[in-house]
């Protein structure tokens, strides 16, 4: 028999195979261990990882759409095995009294919790430990961090992030993996740390498109998003490529180029005249409902919180309801005349992110080719697309119209198979 190899397993080939009863649970949970021991040491994806408890709870996953397959578990969704810390010191060794609903779901499909992964300080700005797996000088972006990492560097091969403006589309891009921004609602949101109650996702990541939409189809209980292995018909898709004001690099200008050539209608989309204020109509609605989420943290440990969270509250100064109010104004506004976006095309790509992953490891990147698309609620899903100069992954990010995730999935999956056919999909080692 072949050994099992955690850098080319799918989440959906290991519970197909724990299901027939040709693959234990237990070799799956030895295998990423020693993966885990060769490669977290300097990665640190981890916030807290404990192989005994590991062991544990792969023992009893024999069944279920995910059985046997480990996941990731972003800091900031409780766990009640499991310590929830939302990677910031005001919290140590917290025990919430019970899973977040998402986790439960998951758990009770067959997976098991490989650990908890790193996140900036309750999912804002503060970087933690993690490094790019692909180059340890860079950052993994965030705020969905050792998320993104650990994927990239096959510590597991699904994992829960988080989006409030960026933070699962963009470390997916920089990391070289699959991360997926579902519509509003669709994916339960209970005992997670809340920032937004507008903007907060629970993000899906995974290694390739179809294990993200198997681990859509699980959490969100929609068991008609299973994917198949078959072929998939490329849909309309329209490139949307506006110059933001972190102005794309020329290698993901390639890459988009290159993409859309590949699996796009000739020619871009117009930006419609509304575009650009919906940048700053997320920043004001973003604010003014994290002001509220985070003021337990502000007044009662503000002498334990990162300078990064500091400035990030302090940034909040100022915005009022009346600020929120015209943000969700100019968002609705937005949706009431979506067909200036995406015309007769079924969805759209566009970049990810800027381009690679930037140097240092003081900052995340930047997240404004995500914030417009996390205030209008469409689903988002960035899918590797190539390496940059610096050998580092650049990702695509396919959108499609709120409430449209099963044909963002499915288009998702013919967009992969386009661009492995063109040997356009990289993989860390």
């Amino acid at each position: 028999m072949t050994p099992f190899n955690p850098k080319t397993a799918t989440a959906r080939g290991i519970a197909a195979a724990v299901r027939s009863g040709s693959l234990a649970p237990e070799t799956v949970a030895e295998a990423y261990l020693d993966r885990i021991a060769a490669v977290e040491p300097s990665l640190h994806a981890f916030a807290w990882l404990d192989p005994a408890h590991v062991r544990a709870e792969a023992a009893t996953r024999c069944g279920g759409l995910l059985a046997g397959v480990p996941i990731g578990i972003k800091d900031v969704l409780d766990t009640g095995d499991m310590p929830t810390e939302y990677g910031s010191r005001a919290y140590p060794g917290v025990r919430p009294a019970r899973d977040a609903g998402a986790v439960h779901i998951v758990r009770q499909a067959g997976a098991f919790a490989i650990g908890k992964t790193v996140t900036t300080e309750f999912a804002t700005a503060a970087p933690g430990a993690t490094v790019n797996p692909f180059d340890n000088a860079r950052t993994p972006g965030g705020s969905s961090s050792g998320s993104a990492a650990g994927l990239g560097a096959a510590l597991f091969p699904l994992a829960f992030g988080t989006q409030t403006s960026g933070s699962t589309v963009r470390p997916a891009s920089f990391c070289g993996v699959v991360g997926y921004k579902a519509s509003p609602h669709l994916i339960d949101r209970t005992g997670v740390k809340p920032l937004s109650e507008t903007l907060d996702v629970v993000g899906l990541m995974a290694r390739d498109t179809r294990d993200c939409a198997l681990l859509a189809a699980t959490a969100m209980r929609r068991p008609e998003l299973v994917p198949t292995e078959e072929a998939i018909d490329l849909p309309a898709i329209g490139l949307f490529a506006p110059d933001e004001a972190d102005a794309p690099s020329a290698q993901s200008l390639a890459v988009l180029d290159r993409v859309a050539g590949l699996v796009a209608r000739p020619g871009a989309r117009p930006i419609p005249a509304w575009w650009d204020g919906l940048g700053a109509a997320q920043s004001d609605v973003f604010a003014w409902e994290a002001s509220a989420c985070l003021g337990p943290e502000r007044d009662l440990h503000w002498d334990l919180l990162h300078p990064a969270t500091h400035a990030f509250l302090g940034r909040h100064d100022g915005i009022t309801r009346d600020h929120w109010l015209a943000g969700i104004a100019a968002r609705d506004a937005a949706l009431r005349d979506l067909d200036a976006l995406f015309g007769d095309c079924d969805m759209l790509i566009t970049q990810s992110a800027p381009g690679e992953a930037p140097l240092g490891l003081g900052s995340t990147g930047q997240a404004a080719y995500n914030i417009r698309w996390t205030l209008l609620g469409t689903p988002s899903l960035s899918i590797p697309a190539g390496l940059g100069p610096n050998g580092m992954p650049i990702g695509i990010q396919l959108v499609a119209r709120p409430g449209e995730d099963a044909r963002l999935l499915a288009a998702a999956a013919a967009v992969e198979d386009a661009l492995r056919g063109a040997g356009l999909v990289a993989r860390p080692e």
